[in-house]
């Protein structure tokens, strides 16, 4: 099978890579240029793409490098700047993945005459008379298989996630026995895009290049009585607790954002906690959701899942639990299998 590895210039990828030349695969791999401003973060600097081609030198295998700039600004940079606009929460990484890293990068494999394509992920993939199952990683600690639940079965059907049967121990030890440069290097955090170091001030600079901010009044949720006020309402998040310009004794969180009125709400925690979540933009990843099926959800990329029921216009929360933010993912599981997503409203 011949295959087109995404190699971000870190170890995952490189193993991925190996392990599928092993196996017996026709193996390229293939670098995606994604952001071109400046950064300290991530898997988008030029020294990914040089360790990269090292590593594919390294495994006597081509290296390809595809410049995706302008498809992750209007894709990813684009979205994240207009859902902050908007009052929403994205995930840029979840869209990457939906947008890029799969569909666009499966699109150009195809073109260039490869049977599939294979990334670093820490997910698996299971296949039966059913279809393609998206799986859990073995590794608990290092699962990805939440940023990758927006992915359909036409993606799915060409796609290879090898080192999602292995523990990232595993996967350094393999690269160290094979020389590989990528070995020890540290893995990517955050969002590429946005430098790591003061990371809320990097993301207020970020946005504010791009978006115009508004001042918006603080709202006690009990009584109605304005506490005080925030310089930017497209920066605040449904549950954050910090930053919020004002002592009130004890834990308020923000419970609701009111982008038209310039107004946002606080509460305590309990004022948090809902029994239900509408979602938007559905995705089935194998079986349909059916109403009433009992599941688990899981709202960040290591969250603790929450059980629920599928419901018409979302999950149904078994016992109540704390609301999700606006714009976030939402993935769908039994047990260890992705059954789809949604983006919460």
């Amino acid at each position: 099978m011949q295959v087109l590895v995404g190699m971000s210039g870190g170890v995952d990828s490189s193993v991925a890579a190996a392990m599928l030349l092993e196996a017996g695969h026709d193996v390229t791999g293939a670098t995606m240029r994604l952001w071109g401003g400046s950064s300290d973060s991530g898997c988008c600097q030029v020294s990914d793409v040089i360790d990269a081609r090292r590593v594919c030198d390294s495994l006597g295998i081509e290296h390809l490098v595809f410049d995706m700039t302008e498809e992750f600004e209007s894709s990813v940079i684009q979205n994240f700047a207009d859902s902050h606009e908007q009052g929403l929460t994205p995930n840029p990484c979840v869209e990457c993945n939906r947008h890029l890293k799969f569909r666009t990068f499966l699109d150009k494999a195809t073109r260039l005459g490869f049977d599939g394509i294979a990334t670093g992920h820490h997910a698996r993939i299971k296949r039966d008379h059913t279809g393609v199952k998206l799986l859990r990683g073995v590794d608990q600690r290092k699962d990805q298989s939440y940023v990758l639940s927006v992915l359909t079965q036409e993606v799915l059907e060409k796609c290879l996630l090898p080192i999602g049967e292995i523990t990232k121990e595993e996967v350094r030890s393999y690269a160290a026995n094979l020389g590989l440069r990528t070995a020890a290097k540290p893995d990517s955090q955050d969002l590429c895009f946005i430098s790591s170091l003061h990371k809320s001030e990097s993301r207020s600079l970020f946005l504010q290049e791009r978006i115009a901010f508004h001042s918006a009044k603080l709202i006690a949720e009990d009584t109605g009585l304005e506490l005080g006020e925030i310089p930017a309402i497209e920066l605040v998040t449904i549950g954050q607790r910090r930053g919020l310009s004002f002592s009130a004794g004890v834990r308020k969180y923000v419970t609701k954002i009111d982008m038209e009125n310039k107004k946002v709400f606080v509460g305590s925690e309990e004022d948090l906690l809902v029994e239900e979540v509408e979602l938007r933009q559905r995705t089935v990843t194998n079986e349909n959701l059916t109403e009433g099926r009992k599941v688990q959800v899981q709202v960040s990329a290591h969250g603790r899942p929450r059980e629920a029921f599928i419901s018409e216009k979302g999950v149904v929360f078994t016992s109540r639990a704390s609301r999700v933010a606006p714009g976030q993912i939402v993935s769908i599981y039994d047990e260890d299998e992705v059954l789809g997503s949604g983006i919460a409203c």
